[in-house]
C-alpha cells in the first residue's frame, strides 16, 4: 500500500458519496497549490493526466 492510498481511502470515505464538478476540482486544485505551492509541479501533472487519460492519441 502507498501512503497517498490512505488520504485517498479518507477522501472515500468522508466525500464518496457527494457529486462534484470538474471545476470544482480545479477550483480546490488551485487553492490547494495557492497554500502549498511545492505542490505545484505535481498538481500541474495530475491536472494534465486527468484532462488525457481518455485520450488515444497520448499513450
Amino acid at each position: 500500500m502507498y501512503f497517498t492510498d490512505r488520504g485517498i481511502e479518507e477522501l472515500e470515505k468522508r466525500r464518496g458519496d457527494e457529486e462534484v464538478t470538474l471545476a470544482w476540482l480545479a477550483d480546490q486544485l488551485r487553492d490547494f497549490v495557492d497554500v502549498h505551492p511545492d505542490f505545484e509541479v505535481p498538481i500541474e501533472r495530475f491536472a494534465t493526466w486527468l484532462a488525457r487519460v481518455d485520450d488515444p492519441d497520448d499513450d
